[in-house]
């Protein structure tokens, strides 16, 4: 989801950096800020995709295949797809677990080294809540911490698959997300005015430390992005 909230931040930040390409892949294409995107540093080819990360893993592998072929090498996947509403208990586990997974997946086809892949690296955005739930969204909590426990076996196997791995856990931010949701079996009916009550951070602050994050390309590092500041966590569980 490079379209929206953070992601839209994190993208400009990408661009301005400078890379060769940036591969937008999202549910709901914005022509606007794909233009912005473009019009921020026109030595960066940025290309969008639909896909949504609920679709089977054959057809990711697919969308794979087609981007693949065409930028010849790819060197880092985001995985930033997610949703807050804990009434919604599939459909959270599909887009904040399970698609993550299948990309990941799918990914490895083009970069394991055991393929003869040359590697590449994978930030998976997850949440403060992985390590430290929201308990009104268990579901939502529940699926953060898969991800941020998926990330670090992903992690541990880079030197078996030639393939890196970190996650980014933002924490309260002024996003869409946060302006309004549902807690599991209405617990807690006003838990979005609750959370608001906290110190957060906008979405251009979470950005900027996102960007340093990827620059560090640190295999296993927990990164929290909270109150404009990166943290390196140390989490067992």
């Amino acid at each position: 989801a490079g379209l929206g909230g953070i992601g839209l931040d994190t993208s400009k930040g990408i661009v301005k950096a400078g890379p060769k390409n940036l591969v937008i892949l999202d549910r709901i294409e914005n022509p606007a800020a794909i233009a912005e995107l473009k019009a921020i540093n026109p030595k960066v080819t940025v290309t969008f995709y639909p896909y949504d990360v609920t679709v089977p893993l054959a057809e990711t592998k697919k969308l794979l295949t087609t981007i693949f072929a065409k930028l010849k090498t790819v060197d880092l996947l985001i995985n930033g797809a997610g949703i807050l509403n804990d009434h919604q208990i599939e459909l959270t586990i599909a887009i904040n677990f399970t698609g993550l997974v299948n990309t990941t997946t799918a990914i490895m086809d083009f970069w394991d080294k055991r393929k003869g892949g040359p590697g590449g690296a994978i930030a998976n955005i997850c949440s403060v809540t992985g390590f430290n739930a929201i308990y009104q969204v268990p579901v939502y909590s529940a699926s953060k911490a898969a991800v941020v426990s998926f990330t670090s076996s992903l992690a541990k196997l880079a030197p078996i698959t030639g393939v890196i791995a970190y996650s980014i856990n933002p924490g309260i931010t002024k996003t869409t997300l946060v302006h309004k949701f549902n807690s599991w079996l209405d617990v807690e009916p006003r838990v979005a005015e609750l959370l608001d009550e906290h110190p957060t951070q906008t979405t251009t602050q979470c950005a900027q430390k996102f960007v340093k994050a990827i620059e560090a390309n640190q295999n296993g590092a927990i990164w929290k992005l909270d109150l404009g500041r990166l943290d390196a966590v140390n989490w067992t569980k």
